[in-house]
Formats: C-alpha cells, sequence, structure tokens
C-alpha cells in the first residue's frame, strides 16, 4: 500500500505539464483512487478544462486492468445524462491510459453530510430522485455501478448532482472481474454483493437507500471497527428506523428508504426508474402513491441483530474471505470443516422451522375457518386494483359484494398506462368496514409534452447550455464542432433548432463548439509578380493589401516581401511589398566643371561615372563638355561626362603653321615678295 502511495506520489509530479495524446495538457492533481490518479488538465483543441483519470503505472502493464480501464472508459462514455458525469475521450500515450472526463466544480455529497449533518427530507428525496434517474440511464446500457455512496457523488454549485466514477462498474456479460472481491465500500454495500452473490440493478438501488439513509439522518446505518464486521451487519442486522435517529424524517420517506434497503433484492424496488417516480410523487405530495409503492414493506424494524431464526453468515459462510487488501484467501482446511459442520447446524434448524411454520399455519386456517364460520366479517382488506382497467377494478369491486363504487377520476400520469387505475382511497390492503366506497384514478397517460422555446445558447460553455436547456425542459446534445472567428474556442458557435424556435419538452436541441478561427497555411508569395502574388493568396482564402517600396535589387513589379507567413486565420489579410523600382534622384549638373570636380560630385550623389574626352578648340583643357544623364534618373545609374582634350593635336599645328605659314608666307610671301621686291627690287633696283 505504501509502495502504491509512494509511485502515486512521483507518478502526480513527473505528470505535470505533460501532454496526452497530443491533446490533454496535465496540471495539478485533485484525488487519487485504488487504481488512478485523477489530475485537472487542459484540451488544447476545445480549450476547455477536463478531468483525466490517469491509470498507476503498477496496474497499466496488467492488461486485465488495462481492459478494465477500457472497459470503463467505454461504459462511461455510453452514458449521456444530466446526473452523470460525462467522459469525453481516452486513450494510451506511451505506457500511460488515460480517461478524459467532465471537470465537475463542487463538492461530493460526503462531506458536505459530514459538514451539515442531516439534511432536509426534500433535498434527500432530490438527490436520490437524481441518482435513480442516473442509475435508471446506466441499468437500460445493462451496466451496474457497484459503488454508489456519497464519495461518488458530486453536488454543483446549483445543487444538482452528477454521479462519478463507474471504474468498478460492470456490464452484466463482462467477465472482466476473475475473483468474487467484494468490491465498493463495505459502509454502503448490498447484502448480496457483500456475499459474492450475481448482482443485478437492486444492488445499486440498496446502495442508494443506505446514501439516502445517511443524508437524512448525518449517520450511516451500520458501522464496525473493521470492513469484515460491518459487511457482516449488512448481511444479519436491520437498520435503526430512520426517524429514531432523526426525528424529522416523516413516515413516507423512511418507508422508501427502508423499502431499497431490504434485505432480499426481491423486496426492494426492482428499477431505478421505479424509485424514481416513488420520490417523484413524494416531492409532489402524492402521498397515496407513496403509500401504494411501499405497501408491503415489513413493519416494524427491529434495530437490533436479527433474533428470528436467520442463520448468520460468517466469513467461512458464502463471504468471502477477504483480507485488509482487498483479496481472497484461500480457506483452510479448518474452515471447511467448521464450514461443514455449520452446514448441518442450519438444516437441523431450518427442519425445526419448517415444523414451526407448518403449525402456525395450521392454526391460522383453523382460525379463518372459525372466523368464517362465525360470520365475523365487520372489516375486510381493500383489494389491490392498480393498474386494473377501469372496467376489470368496477368488476371487482361489485363481485366483492363487500364494497362499493366511488368516485372516478382521470389524471395524467407517466407512470401507468393509460386507461389503467394509477390510484385508489382507500389504499389496497386497508381494513375497511363493509359498504365503504372506493374512489379510483384512471391514468390519461403522459402529460402532453409543453411547448417551450428554445433557448439562445450561442457563446455559451456546454456546462452552461445544458443548465439552460433543462432549465427549459429539453435536453442537450453535442454535434461536431465548427471553425467560427466569431466564437470564442470552446463555446456554442451554433444549434439547431435555432435560437427562438418553438420545441416540445423533453425535444433533444444540438449544439456545436466553436473551434475557433480555422488556420491555415499561407502562401509564399514572395519573387512573385503582383498580379500572381494576389490571385494565390485570395485562392487560399485571405485578403491581400499592397504596399510599394524601392528596391536597388529587386526588380519593378516584384513581390519584396510579405506579411504575415506560415500560419494564419482563414481571412485574414496579407500584406505584400512590391519594388516600384530604383530609387529616382536629381542628376547633378557638372558641364564646365573640372573632370575631378564632377566625378566626386556625381559619385557623391549615388552615381557611377563614365568618362571620355574629345578635342575642342573651344574648351579648355580638362573641362566637362557635356553628360549623358540630366534632370532626375535612378539612383547607382552611370553618368558618362565627356571632357575636352584641348585642340586637336592632328589639326592644330597645320592650321598654326598655315595661319603662320601664311603669315609666315604672308611675311615670307613679303619678305619673299619684299626679298622678291627686294629681290625683284633688288633684281630690279639691280
Amino acid at each position: 500500500m505504501n509502495d502504491s502511495r509512494e509511485t502515486a506520489i512521483e507518478m502526480g509530479e513527473t505528470m505535470s505539464d505533460r501532454v496526452l495524446g497530443g491533446r490533454y495538457t496535465v496540471q495539478d492533481k485533485i484525488g487519487t483512487g485504488g487504481m488512478a490518479i485523477v489530475y485537472r488538465g487542459l484540451d488544447e483543441v476545445l480549450g476547455r478544462t477536463v478531468a483525466i483519470k490517469t491509470m498507476l503505472p503498477q496496474y497499466a502493464a496488467d492488461p486485465s486492468f488495462a481492459a478494465r480501464f477500457k472497459q470503463e472508459a467505454q461504459a462511461a462514455a455510453a452514458l449521456q445524462s444530466p446526473y452523470i458525469v460525462s467522459v469525453y475521450d481516452w486513450g494510451k500515450d506511451g505506457d500511460t491510459y488515460y480517461i478524459a472526463m467532465e471537470f465537475l466544480r463542487g463538492t461530493d455529497l460526503k462531506s458536505g453530510i459530514r459538514k451539515h449533518g442531516a439534511l432536509d427530507g426534500k433535498k434527500v428525496a432530490q438527490i436520490g430522485s437524481q441518482i435513480a434517474q442516473a442509475l435508471s440511464v446506466a441499468h437500460r446500457h445493462d451496466i451496474i455501478h457497484r459503488d454508489i455512496k456519497p464519495q461518488n457523488i458530486m453536488v454543483q454549485p446549483d445543487g444538482n448532482i452528477k454521479v462519478m466514477d463507474f471504474g468498478i462498474a460492470r456490464a452484466k456479460n463482462s467477465h472482466l472481474t476473475q475473483d468474487n472481491s467484494v468490491l465498493g465500500t463495505a459502509h454502503y454495500v448490498s447484502p448480496e454483493q457483500t456475499q459474492g452473490k450475481e448482482l443485478g440493478p437492486t444492488t445499486d438501488i440498496y446502495s442508494l437507500g443506505i446514501v439516502m439513509y445517511e443524508a437524512a439522518t448525518g449517520k450511516v446505518p451500520f458501522d464496525g471497527d473493521d470492513a469484515i464486521s460491518v459487511a457482516l451487519k449488512q448481511v444479519n442486522e436491520q437498520p435503526v428506523p430512520p426517524s429514531q435517529v432523526n426525528p424529522a424524517v416523516d413516515a413516507s420517506l423512511e418507508s422508501i428508504i427502508l423499502k431499497c434497503m431490504q434485505k432480499d433484492p426481491a423486496d426492494r424496488f426492482q428499477t431505478a426508474d421505479e424509485l424514481y417516480h416513488v420520490l417523484r410523487d413524494y416531492l409532489s405530495g402524492r402521498l397515496a402513491a407513496v403509500s401504494s409503492a411501499t405497501a408491503m414493506l415489513n413493519t416494524p424494524v427491529a434495530p437490533a441483530p436479527v433474533t428470528t431464526p436467520i442463520t448468520p453468515i460468517t466469513t467461512t459462510q458464502n463471504m468471502p474471505r477477504v483480507e485488509s487488501t482487498g483479496r481472497i484467501r484461500p480457506q483452510t482446511a479448518t474452515e471447511e470443516a467448521q464450514e461443514e459442520a455449520e452446514e448441518k447446524a442450519r438444516k437441523r434448524k431450518r427442519r425445526l422451522v419448517a415444523t414451526a411454520i407448518i403449525g402456525i399455519i395450521a392454526i391460522a386456517v383453523i382460525a379463518v375457518a372459525a372466523y368464517s364460520m362465525l360470520g365475523n366479517s365487520a372489516t375486510k382488506a381493500v383489494p389491490n386494483l392498480l393498474n386494473l382497467t377501469q372496467e376489470q377494478a368496477l368488476a371487482e369491486i361489485d363481485k366483492s359484494g363487500f364494497f362499493q363504487r366511488g368516485s372516478v377520476k382521470e389524471e395524467y400520469s407517466s407512470t401507468v398506462a393509460k386507461g389503467l387505475v394509477a390510484d385508489q382511497d382507500p389504499d389496497p390492503n386497508r381494513s375497511v368496514s363493509k359498504g365503504t366506497q372506493i374512489n379510483l384514478v384512471v391514468s390519461k397517460g403522459p402529460q402532453p409534452a409543453a411547448t417551450v422555446t428554445v433557448p439562445d445558447l450561442k457563446g455559451m460553455t456546454p456546462s452552461e447550455a445544458q443548465s439552460a436547456l433543462t432549465k427549459a425542459g429539453l435536453v442537450a446534445q453535442a454535434g461536431d464542432s465548427v471553425y467560427d472567428s466569431e466564437v470564442a474556442n470552446g463555446t456554442i458557435a451554433k444549434q439547431s433548432p435555432r435560437a427562438g424556435a418553438t420545441a416540445k419538452a423533453g425535444d433533444t436541441i444540438t449544439y456545436q463548439l466553436s473551434k475557433g478561427a480555422e488556420n491555415v497555411d499561407i502562401p509564399g508569395v514572395e519573387g512573385h509578380g503582383e498580379d500572381d502574388a494576389r490571385s494565390t493568396l485570395e485562392a487560399a482564402g485571405f485578403a491581400v493589401k499592397v504596399s510599394y517600396s524601392e528596391s536597388d535589387s529587386v526588380d519593378k513589379g516584384v513581390v519584396i516581401s510579405q506579411s504575415p507567413t506560415g500560419k494564419a486565420e482563414k481571412g485574414a489579410t496579407v500584406t505584400i511589398t512590391v519594388s516600384s523600382g530604383s530609387a529616382q534622384v536629381s542628376v547633378p549638373s557638372v558641364v564646365g566643371e573640372s573632370e575631378s570636380s564632377a566625378t566626386s560630385e556625381l559619385r557623391y550623389s549615388g552615381f557611377g561615372v563614365n568618362v571620355t574626352y574629345d578635342y575642342s578648340s573651344t574648351v579648355n583643357y580638362g573641362v566637362v563638355m557635356s553628360q549623358s544623364l540630366t534632370g532626375t534618373a535612378d539612383k547607382g545609374a552611370t553618368v558618362t561626362i565627356v571632357v575636352s582634350a584641348g585642340p586637336d593635336p592632328s589639326t592644330t599645328p597645320s592650321t598654326t603653321n598655315g595661319s603662320g605659314g601664311s603669315t609666315g608666307g604672308g611675311t615670307g610671301s613679303t619678305g619673299s615678295t619684299g626679298g622678291t621686291g627686294g629681290s625683284s627690287s633688288g633684281n630690279a633696283s639691280d
């Protein structure tokens, strides 16, 4: 046991923040059971708080326990009731088996009784009727809970209850339990459960009777120093009537509780549904119906151990040999011999009892005969006319020659078929005088369902929707979840029928939870042309916003970047930045400047410079004569400047010589002329 507790503690420490099934994040531990630990967790998909039950490692390795754990999940998931904790999912993650369940807020009934003591009779009946409705659903699925106790009844803030923990629940046709171990808690187990007999729905009804007994009185009917002694009292002793413990318990509620707690299963209410209807009649003040349902209850009930000829059941007679660990130990040879001796004693005692009973019957027959012969028939028991047709009931009254017909009226009844007697006055088996009138109430069948307005569930959590629908007399049913960007994740997005529509009480309203906005992949469009990028994004379900930016590295009209990337809500806006080309800047005018000055100025303004040279007789050497770009141009563009190389050397000398020659020639001519003249003159002179 200590090892198990230590393992549970260690597991509780290591499970925190673990994600099971890729969906359920484990948070803090909220409870530990015999074979499992329960944590508070978060369903990451639906964004809701859940309770996560995980099997202890030492049991997870055992195939039989694992199969039983799986069966619990499947069985409980099939049970749909406002009074049963909902099971959402189950699975295995690594070596951990888990069940994801509805997270309940409130306190268990046991804690409530310890804190407040005995509850008001009406509250006891209300709690009992809700538990009975939960059991009715389980029993219809052939599932016996087998561990009904206040610790497994959660009282919610609104006062309603939820039955929890189907951990030892077992379908009738299941064979997973290989031994006859006593399961459940000794204070609440039925006699047949203690004796290891076959169980049916009435075993849960017995346990529910004890729960109501404790709620009505503040204490359990049977207590002892150990589980065995308590279990023996369940078999051998009658309970102290609740009214003797708490005088505030009225006779009708007491009779319901005690009928649930009858030792013989055949003497109890036979179905949870039957018990529910009786409790409902009690709550509505139909005490005659309650009296009729409990009329066969044997009273008075003895508070002490049974003193009539009932053979005590010991640990060697039909009782499982239960050790403190909950396991069955082998029967010893001494116990076997003792059992044989006890069996002989029982047979001898049964013969004596049978002889006594025969004698009593004989005396009774003689007394009845004498009574008849004396004609003493001043009173007579009222016949049971319930569930007969009106005609049959009236015929029985007439045939008796003792009773008279009384009034006949009709009332709605959800428990008695239309046309059958649902109630009578006086009640069956009551002794009355000759000529007494018997009044009948004939069932008109179930009351027609009221017309109700379907409430608006949008934005509600499942528990809020459940409360709203229950208040309106409708039944909630969860459908498939849907994406909805306008409704918070985990709350109701859609419902059918729609809000405001009319429905019949008892109709089912299907709701769909929102999964939030649908996140989808955003196509990457960097490097695409603007039109192509826009089309691609819009086809994927996104809106597109375009901005422009200059770029020296990306061609004009091509997408430079986008935001966001990865995943986003469908319908979100994606912004793309498109290149508008290189930046346009002013080109400095450098004509007339020196080459070095022009080159520096252009480069400073962000342009490349290409220098060419040309001869000019009008522009001084090294001065810019022209440039290729003026006004504005793309930043980084190349500006070609033409720099003067001075006069053309091939033409300048000729022109100079010619000029000089011409001049010289002139001079020469002149000289020549002069020479000539001189010469000539000289010649002439000569």
